[in-house]
């Protein structure tokens, strides 16, 4: 509940912090209006720690850019052309836009940019009214023309104008909707969901990197699956990632399965605890919660009806995996969060053959070997995927999960299985067999890595031997 006494005078502490002063008396002395605005002051009221601290003001980019630099150790204006001078003040990163009063062509999201001339015009373009407030300094004035304070105490999103104007002029506004819904625990008002739902198929105006970056922010957030419930239950999320409401299987009266869209909802949450529990200090896990989430995506092109009223998903780990590779793709998700989303998606059944019977020390070796990098993920994405209500059932599977772990510990310590490797070398084996380089070298590598990752440290002279004998068996 946002107590106003205590918000107002985080404003003063706000409008009093060193950095904010120094522009504000630069700003006033030249005979200039300056604001913090947006997000800044919505999470000052909320008791809300604030990184990023953003400006407005009637004063033009040349005017701001020459007020600025006597003060900032650097400063930029890569985006001049839309108003905005950054500069870095006092150790922290700021940027300060003239007052705006955009308007937009309805087919793409870009504005044809305008100055305006009253910093009431420039809040009620904004996105929702929650991020329309200004904080006028050094004057210590809140402004707010659209009701972002009742929105605040009542906790919900609502957009300044008509919702049909706001998210025609830009669609990722819709995005972002979820994402402040996730970030900051509100409900979406009526109208605004509605519109939301009509106008979902506009999205389309957006590049695959705009939408891909709300993801991730929405995906960085403490509570996303509040976030992704929004996505679903509007359609929005069928414009970029369909293969979500797809897992919303139906289940008929004679086939029985688990409800996979819930049960994705709470992997992706368990596995965020997981990750507080284990790295409480570390940044959210993007990659690891993406994979949470799709994790079974693969399961609605491969269920099956079986006799007797079961059903199964043969192969939905790698067809997930595929599936999530295409779509991260077409999300232009770099390649390293790709293939550690996928890798996971495709290791996060390997774990329940352990528990049905102990591995050896090879099968131990090859968990290792095929997770690579993500091993610790894949760690924490297995026991998030243990959503059972039977307690036994969950404590042996968590039991199972300690003993792999200890093993995998007990293994480091005899040798390096986190960078397994043959125990001869390429030049090595091309010395023994006195053959050049070429697809027999590759063929005894690989030779070799089986036997390592088989039978462990097993000394040079005995991979050695071991090499001449399959060499010879080749005859």
């Amino acid at each position: 509940m946002l107590n106003m006494a205590e918000g107002l005078a985080r404003l003063r502490d706000l409008a009093e912090g060193p950095v904010v002063s120094a522009l504000a008396t630069a700003f006033q002395a030249a005979g200039f209006e300056l604001a913090v605005v947006g997000g800044p002051v919505r999470d000052a009221l909320l008791g809300r720690v604030t990184h990023d601290l953003d400006f407005t003001t009637n004063a033009s980019p040349d005017e701001i850019l020459e007020l600025v630099k006597p003060i900032a150790t650097a400063h930029w204006d890569i985006g001049r052309a839309f108003g905005t001078i950054g500069a870095r003040v006092q150790g922290e990163q700021v940027e300060i836009t003239t007052y705006r009063a955009d308007s937009y062509d309805g087919v793409t999201r870009k504005p044809t940019v305008e100055f305006g001339t009253a910093i009431d015009g420039d809040l009620v373009r904004r996105d929702f009214t929650v991020n329309a407030m200004a904080l006028q300094v050094p004057a210590v004035k809140l402004v707010d023309p659209t009701g972002g304070v009742e929105d605040l105490v009542i906790g919900i999103l609502r957009t300044p104008t008509d919702p049909n104007v706001s998210f025609g002029d830009d669609p990722l506004r819709m995005l972002r909707a979820a994402r402040f819904s996730a970030q900051l625990g509100f409900d979406i008002e009526d109208a605004t969901r509605d519109a939301i739902v009509r106008l979902r198929q506009t999205l389309k105006i957006v590049s695959p990197e705009r939408i891909q970056s709300e993801l991730v922010r929405l995906m960085q957030t403490d509570d996303p699956v509040r976030g992704i419930r929004v996505l679903v239950e509007t359609s929005l999320i069928d414009e970029f990632l369909p293969e979500v409401t797809a897992l919303q299987l139906e289940v008929d009266e004679h086939h029985h399965h688990k409800d996979v869209y819930e049960h994705s909802l709470t992997v992706l949450q368990q596995a965020i605890e997981l990750e507080h529990v284990r790295h409480p200090d570390a940044e959210p896990d993007v990659p690891l919660r993406i994979a949470a989430l799709l994790h079974d995506i693969g399961k609605p092109r491969t269920r099956k009806l079986e006799p007797g009223g079961a059903v199964s998903f043969h192969h939905h780990d790698v067809v997930g995996s595929r599936m999530a590779r295409k779509r991260l793709q077409a999300l232009r998700f770099d390649g390293e969060t790709t293939d550690a989303v996928t890798t996971l998606i495709e290791l996060h059944l390997r774990f329940f053959g352990y528990a049905e019977g102990a591995w050896t020390d090879a099968a131990v070796r090859r968990y290792v070997r095929d997770a690579g990098s993500v091993l610790e993920r894949l760690h924490i994405l297995t026991r998030a995927d243990v959503t059972t209500r039977n307690r036994r059932k969950a404590a042996r599977l968590a039991g199972a999960y300690d003993d792999i772990e200890k093993r995998i510990a007990d293994l480091r310590e005899q040798e390096e299985i986190d960078s397994i490797r043959p125990e001869l070398d390429g030049n090595q084996i091309q010395q023994i067999l006195g053959i050049t380089p070429g697809r027999e070298v590759g063929e005894a590598y690989k030779f070799l890595l089986e036997v390592r990752l088989d039978e462990g440290v097993i000394g040079a002279d005995a991979a050695e031997q071991r090499l001449r004998e399959w060499w010879a068996a080749r005859g």
